[in-house]
């Protein structure tokens, strides 16, 4: 089946989606870097990083299909946060929002007929289950710790060793 209208705007809104997800990322670790979390900070950056990637992964899908691309205006993100856990419980909310996105696709993608694109997104399904699953556990690490200044430090340091 031909890659259609509607699935080319609504991948295109996942480019754009994909795009916000770095920039809050990209905020979440400036304002943990600010609070003297650096491992975290890292953290979110290499974790914006994957989020500008899944972005290109729509960009060349789309272009592959012969679809045109059009970027829209990236959303402000949020640049303020209470303490780590409403960092990483925003972020495990975000993750769960990006999962809805996708198998909001993926159903077009089956109602459509579209089995190249619901072959693509199959990857993605199975990020986002990895992508919560990894949130979850570094809110449960953080809540665990919440109130030992030397639990947080050791976790920051974890944090920091991501690849």
């Amino acid at each position: 089946m031909a890659f259609t209208e509607k699935m080319q705007k609504a991948m295109n809104d996942q480019i754009n989606a994909e795009m916000f997800s770095a920039y809050l990322y990209q905020s979440m670790a400036a304002w943990l870097e600010s609070t003297d979390m650096p491992g975290m900070a890292h953290w979110m950056e290499v974790q914006a990083k994957e989020e500008m990637e899944h972005a290109f992964k729509f960009y060349r899908y789309i272009m592959e299909r012969g679809g045109k691309v059009t970027l829209q205006a990236i959303e402000a993100p949020q640049s303020e946060w209470d303490s780590p856990v409403s960092v990483f419980s925003d972020a495990l909310d975000h993750e769960r929002y990006i999962s809805k996105r996708i198998d909001d696709l993926m159903d077009m993608a089956i109602s459509e007929k579209d089995h190249a694109s619901r072959i693509m997104l199959n990857w993605f399904v199975e990020e986002q289950v990895e992508e919560e699953d990894n949130a979850s556990t570094n809110l449960a690490k953080i809540r665990h710790l919440e109130g030992s200044k030397r639990g947080m430090y050791m976790l920051d340091k974890e944090f920091g060793s991501r690849g």
